[in-house]
């Protein structure tokens, strides 16, 4: 039990960095990939492949290397 309980925390944790990952790319990537949404656009887990996508579209090669990390 103690184990299983030990994932979920692991688990969680690795969720949240991925979701501040995106928030923090979306930022300093939105004038160059993102710049036809909203600049307040409330980045969610759901929403992670949507950045994903524009940084290996839109990002360069530090926009792959931040969506490399992403997937992750």
């Amino acid at each position: 039990m103690v184990y299983i309980a030990h994932m979920e925390t692991a688990g969680q944790t690795d969720r949240e960095r991925r979701l501040e990952l995106a928030r923090k790319a979306f930022k300093e990537f939105y004038a160059q990939c993102f710049w036809s949404y909203r600049e307040d656009l409330e980045i969610t887990e759901e929403k992670i492949p949507f950045v994903i996508r524009g940084l290996r579209e839109e990002g360069g090669l530090a926009g792959y290397r931040v969506a490399a990390e992403l997937c992750r």
